[in-house]
C-alpha cells in the first residue's frame, strides 16, 4: 500500500488540487457567511414586535375633512370587509374592537411621592393575531389583572422626555414589565379598579392592546349597547411587500400603521440579497466539485497505463480510490475549519454595528455555523467520494 500511495502521490498536481481547495474554501465561506448573516439579521427584523408576526398589517381609512364634519364614515362596512377577505393576498382579516367606556391609569413610582395618572384608550384584536402564550395573554377575573401591550414610543417619551427633564430614573423594558398599573374603568353608572401588567411593547401599533376576552366582558358591563363599525383592521397577508397590496390600498385610499409595507419591502429585499449570496456560494462549491473531478480525470488519463499495471498486479479499485478520497476529505476538512474561522472573524466586525443599532437584542451564538459547516462537509465529502469512485472505476 505504501508503494501504491508513493506512486500516486508522485503524480499529484499541486496546482489542480489547490484550485479545488481554494474554490471549495471560497464557496463554503460564502455559504456559511450568508447563513450566519441571515440568522443575525432575523432578531433585528423581529425585535420590534415579537408578539406580532411579520405578515400582519394594520389597515385604516384615511382621515379627511369629510370625516371631521361627520359627512363620511371612517369605519369599514360589511361589504368592504368582504372585499378585503376575497383578495388573493389576504389570508384572514381581524377587527379592532374599541373600548366603549372610560379608562384611566395610574402608576406610583417607588421611593418617590410621584403618582402618574392619565386617561387611556383600550383596543383589542382576536387572540389568534397575538403571538404570546395564552398564559400571559389571558384575563383572570379572579385577580382582576389585565395583560397590556403598549406602544414603545410611550416608554421612550417618558425616558427621553419627562424623566430627562425632571432628573428622574429611566426605566428599561424589563423593569417596566415588573410594575403594576392601577386601571380605573367606569361607564353605565358602574366603576371598578383593576391591575394592569405590561407584557409587551409595539413599534407597529399606536394603541394600547388588551385581551379580546376582557374587552368583550368590559364592553358588556361598562359600555354602550351601540355596535360600531371597526375603524381599523389587522390583516394576515402572504407577503407584505406584494405590489398588489400597495395598489389595492392606494385604490381604496387605505393606510397602514407603522410603515409596514416599507418594512416588509426592506425585509423582502434583504432576504433576496442573502439568497443571491447563498446561491453564489453554492455555485462556487459546485464548480469546485468539477475542478476536483477534472483534476482526478486528468491525472488518471495521464497515468492510465500505470494504473492498469497496478490493477494487474493485484491492486483493486478501492485501493486506488482510497488515496484520492483521503486527499479530497482532508482538503474539505481544512476548508471547513478555515471557513468557520473566516465567518467568526467577519462576525466580530459587523456584530458591534448590529449591537449598536439594537442594543437589547440577543444575537444567537456561532454553534449553528459549526453545525452548518459539519453538514456541508458531510454532503461535499459524500459527493466527492461518489464522483472519485465512479471515475476511477470507469478508467481502470
Amino acid at each position: 500500500m505504501k508503494i501504491l500511495w508513493k506512486i500516486l502521490r508522485s503524480n499529484v498536481s499541486i496546482t489542480q488540487f489547490s484550485g479545488f481547495f481554494i474554490a471549495n474554501l471560497i464557496g463554503l465561506t460564502i455559504v456559511l457567511a450568508g447563513l450566519r448573516f441571515k440568522e443575525d439579521l432575523t432578531p433585528i427584523f423581529n425585535q420590534g414586535d415579537s408578539f406580532l408576526k411579520d405578515d400582519y398589517m394594520v389597515v385604516s381609512k384615511r382621515v379627511t375633512a369629510l370625516n371631521t364634519l361627520a359627512i363620511s364614515n371612517s369605519g369599514f362596512s360589511t361589504a368592504e370587509l368582504e372585499d378585503l377577505e376575497q383578495q388573493p393576498f389576504v389570508n384572514q382579516v381581524g377587527k379592532f374592537e374599541a373600548a366603549r367606556y372610560r379608562v384611566s391609569g395610574g402608576l406610583k413610582m417607588d421611593g418617590t411621592d410621584l403618582y402618574f395618572q392619565t386617561y387611556m384608550f383600550f383596543e383589542s384584536v382576536p387572540d389568534n393575531f397575538i403571538d404570546i402564550p395564552l398564559d400571559d395573554w389571558n384575563y383572570d377575573s379572579q385577580t382582576n389583572e389585565i395583560p397590556i401591550i403598549i406602544p414603545r414610543a410611550y416608554l421612550n417619551l417618558y425616558n427621553f422626555g419627562f424623566a430627562e427633564s425632571r432628573s428622574m430614573p429611566k426605566l428599561s423594558e424589563g423593569m417596566i414589565k415588573l410594575l403594576r398599573l392601577d386601571i380605573y374603568i367606569s361607564g353605565n353608572g358602574k366603576k371598578k379598579e383593576y391591575k394592569g401588567k405590561i407584557v409587551g411593547f409595539s413599534n407597529r401599533l399606536n394603541t394600547i392592546l388588551v385581551p379580546q376576552s376582557f374587552m368583550t366582558q368590559a364592553n358588556t358591563i361598562y359600555g354602550s349597547n351601540k355596535t360600531e363599525e371597526p375603524v381599523r383592521l389587522i390583516l394576515e397577508v402572504n407577503n407584505a411587500s406584494d405590489e398588489r397590496i400597495t395598489r389595492y390600498l392606494e385604490t381604496k385610499k387605505y393606510e397602514t400603521d407603522g410603515e409596514k409595507t416599507n418594512d416588509g419591502k426592506l425585509s423582502y429585499f434583504m432576504r433576496i440579497v442573502i439568497n443571491i449570496v447563498l446561491a453564489v456560494g453554492i455555485l462556487i462549491c459546485i464548480l469546485s466539485f468539477f475542478i476536483l473531478v477534472l483534476s482526478i480525470y486528468l491525472l488518471l488519463q495521464k497515468n492510465a497505463e500505470k494504473l492498469r499495471t497496478l490493477r494487474l498486479i493485484g491492486y483493486s479499485d478501492l485501493n486506488v480510490c482510497t488515496f484520492y478520497i483521503l486527499v479530497a476529505i482532508s482538503l474539505n476538512l481544512i476548508a471547513s475549519i478555515l471557513s468557520i474561522s473566516f465567518v467568526v472573524w467577519l462576525r466580530q466586525i459587523y456584530l458591534p454595528v448590529f449591537t449598536e443599532i439594537m442594543p437589547k437584542t440577543d444575537f444567537p451564538g456561532v454553534y449553528m455555523t459549526i453545525v452548518y459547516a459539519l453538514m456541508m462537509f458531510l454532503v461535499v465529502s459524500i459527493i466527492d467520494i461518489s464522483i472519485i469512485y465512479r471515475k476511477i472505476s470507469k478508467l481502470i
